[in-house]
Order: structure tokens, then C-alpha cells, then sequence
């Protein structure tokens, strides 16, 4: 049976500068700003230790169309190390390092295959002998909204049919609508895999046959959270197999902290530690932000100690640390107690309140109007019994307290 394995990544990204992180310890910041080499050489590595057919890069290797000379470089000897081992690599440009940049002009190994700015078609016969049809295009300019999709088609005579395309699936609001394209559309092609590229959160469109964001291999910033990496497939005549490999040395993480349970700021410091350590992945930096929520603390010294000294208590003994969780940013909420029966007694309107609360059975005319906006639909369709119990408590915590504090 045919079958070929191949590394599918995009949104490399090299060279970010990762903007807003320079009043962190040099060291760390080194190590931030040399994060997405990183995870070059681990994708270059997973490449060479799964001895894969070719490596795809769907679009953005670089941060800017100026690609810097140093960009370029550690590029090109990541690729060498692949054409030592007979791997070739098939890269589209995207709107990030479009074609008509202005840059210092390195030459690639030979192993390295560019597609031009009109979609074109590249033949590959791998070592085991299946011959297989890529598909692609580069951004000739920063700004491609034409549908270049109407311009990929199937050319006969290979075993399999690879599709590569940065740009954005149409229904989606979150990104510029670079290039775009529907599900439907991509599927009608006959391709046996689209590799996709431009959105940094990876996410499956479909699985028969597969339309893949792999994600960016390097979180750049706090709305990049959790891990980053590139997809292993192995693609047969009958079955594809897809795993993730994580390459991010640095992740951001948001996390939340109740601190309700703590009645001191020893207890506090407890339970963050556990927190932080819970946080702390092998091997791998993690820039956190931090939400402390339900502080009530009833000394003052304490109080004022916990506002001023807690950030770099959290981040005093990670600067040390390979594994490092430096939280660069920190949210303190401290905890209203009401008493709902106590409400009650001082205004009717309460004890009305409490009881059109006690009585919603339906959540979903109340957030009608949210479907709306795109991320409306996203994140309430399809809501659980639990989660809509959860939205209205919220719901009824928030109201008292603006109410309370009116």
C-alpha cells in the first residue's frame, strides 16, 4: 500500500521581536527572543528523527518582508541539515514575507522548493517510489484578497494530491480575510490534504479529507496562549494519521486562582506555589498572567504587603530557572460576601430579584442578541446545563455587586 509521512508547520515567524518584553531579566528576554529558532530546530529535528518523506511550510517563515540577514541564515542552516538527510521542503510565502519585500538576498540548499506567485504545481517522487503533487502559491504583496482557491486544480498522474494555501476560511472574522476560502470549496478540489497556514491557533476544518491549521510553532504573544507546534502525518491510500509535536520553548498561559480558601498571606503564598508548580512544564518557559481572585484578607499589613511585594515574591526564585514561570502580569480581586437573606430584608426589590433568579429556566432569550457577533456564536453555541447554571450565577454575582455598590 502507498503511503507517504510528512511534517506539516507554518507560521514560523523568525526572528519576532517579540514586542513589549524588554523589562524582563536580559536572560529571560534572550531566551524569548531566540524562542522561535528554537522551535525551528525542533521541528528540523522531529523531521530528521521521524525520517519523514518532505516538510511542508505553509507561509510566514519570516516576521517582516525586510527578512533579516540573521532570519535567513538560521533558516538556511536548518535546511541544510535536512538535505543531509535527503528531505525536501516545500515552502509558500504568506503576507507576512511576501514576495515583494525589500531584503538581502541568501541563497537556499538546493532541497528547498519555493513556489512562485501564481498557484503552480511541484512534483515530488519519494525515496520509496510514490510520486505525489503539491499545490501552492506565495503572496506576491503584503494584501491577497482575490480567491486564489478557484485557481487550484488537480493535475492527474500522482499517487497523492497536496494542497497549500495560507489564507483565511471565510466564515471566520477573527483574522484579515487573506486569500479566502470555504470548507466546501477546498473539498470539491479532490486533494487528499490541505495545509494550511495564517491562523496561529491550530484547529481541524475537517478530517475526510484533512483541512489542517497547524498553529504558529511559537507563541508570541498573551493571545497566543498554550502550546505551539506541527503536525507528523502519515497519509496512505486508505487512512491518514496525523500527530501533534510540540516545539514552543516558551508557552503564555493564563491562568485563575481562587483564593478563597486563604486567611492569611502565608495561606495565599501556598496556594499560588502550588498553582505555579502545577503551571511548570519540563524543559519549557511559561509566561503567565495571572488572575488572583476572592482575596480577603482581614489585616491591613497584610493587605498592603500583598498589593505591593506579591509580584516579585512570584517571580524572585525563576529567574534561575530553566523551566521558568514568570508571571509578567497580575490581577488582584478581592471578594464581596453577601448575604442574600440579608438582602432581602432591606429591600423587597431583592428578595424579587433573588426569586426571578431562583425561577430562570431559559438562558437562551437573554443571550439571543450575542449570536449576533462572530465570537458570540463561538464561544455560546451549544451551551451544557452546567455551563448555563454557571453563566447565571455570574450573571446574579455581578448584578448584586453593581447594585450594591450603587
Amino acid at each position: 500500500m502507498k503511503k507517504i509521512t510528512f511534517i506539516h508547520a507554518a507560521d514560523l515567524h523568525l526572528d519576532s521581536p517579540m514586542v513589549g518584553l524588554k523589562h524582563l531579566p536580559p536572560d529571560i528576554f534572550s531566551r524569548i527572543k531566540e524562542s522561535t529558532f528554537t522551535a525551528l530546530k525542533k521541528l528540523t529535528a522531529a523531521a530528521i528523527c521521524h525520517q519523514v518523506d518532505f516538510v511542508i511550510i505553509a507561509g510566514d517563515l519570516f516576521d517582516g518582508e525586510d527578512r533579516s540577514l540573521r532570519a535567513q541564515s538560521r533558516f538556511r542552516t536548518e535546511m541544510q541539515k535536512l538535505l543531509v538527510h535527503h528531505i525536501p521542503v516545500f515552502v509558500i510565502h504568506g503576507n507576512h514575507d511576501h514576495l515583494n519585500g525589500s531584503w538581502v538576498h541568501l541563497d537556499m540548499p538546493a532541497n528547498v522548493h519555493i513556489f512562485d506567485s501564481e498557484v503552480e504545481v511541484k512534483d515530488l517522487h519519494t525515496r520509496s517510489g510514490e510520486k505525489v503533487h503539491l499545490y501552492g502559491f506565495s503572496y506576491p504583496t503584503r494584501h491577497v484578497f482575490d480567491r486564489k482557491i478557484d485557481e487550484y486544480m488537480k493535475v492527474e498522474g500522482a499517487d497523492f494530491h497536496i494542497g497549500i494555501l495560507h489564507g483565511n476560511e471565510s466564515s471566520g472574522t477573527e483574522h484579515d480575510n487573506y486569500a479566502p476560502f470555504s470548507i466546501q470549496e477546498l473539498n470539491e478540489k479532490g486533494f487528499d490534504y490541505w495545509a494550511l497556514g495564517h491562523i496561529h491557533k491550530r484547529a481541524v476544518l475537517s478530517e475526510t479529507p484533512p483541512i489542517i491549521y497547524p498553529g504558529n510553532i511559537q507563541g508570541r504573544n498573551k493571545k497566543e496562549t498554550g502550546t505551539k507546534g506541527c503536525y507528523l502525518v502519515e497519509l496512505s491510500e486508505s487512512d491518514v494519521n496525523m500527530k501533534f509535536i510540540e516545539t514552543s520553548d516558551i508557552v503564555w498561559q493564563e491562568a485563575f486562582l481562587d483564593a478563597a480558601p486563604a486567611n492569611s498571606i502565608d495561606e495565599v503564598l501556598k496556594l499560588l506555589s502550588a498553582k505555579i508548580n502545577d503551571i511548570r512544564q519540563d524543559k519549557t518557559g511559561t509566561l503567565l498572567t495571572l488572575h488572583l481572585e476572592n482575596v480577603h484578607l482581614n489585616d491591613d499589613r497584610e493587605k498592603r504587603a500583598l498589593s505591593e511585594e506579591l509580584l516579585e515574591l512570584l517571580i524572585a526564585d525563576e529567574r534561575e530557572e530553566e523551566s521558568f514561570v514568570w508571571t509578567f502580569e497580575l490581577t488582584m480581586m478581592a471578594s464581596q460576601q453577601f448575604d442574600k437573606e440579608h438582602l432581602k430584608t432591606e429591600a423587597n426589590f431583592y428578595a424579587e430579584l433573588f426569586e426571578t433568579i431562583d425561577n430562570y429556566q431559559e438562558i437562551n432569550p437573554a443571550i439571543t442578541p450575542l449570536y449576533n457577533h462572530p465570537l458570540g456564536r463561538k464561544y455560546l453555541s451549544h451551551l451544557t446545563e452546567e455551563e448555563q447554571d454557571t453563566l447565571i450565577k455570574q450573571a446574579e454575582k455581578l448584578l448584586i455587586e453593581l447594585l450594591y455598590q450603587s
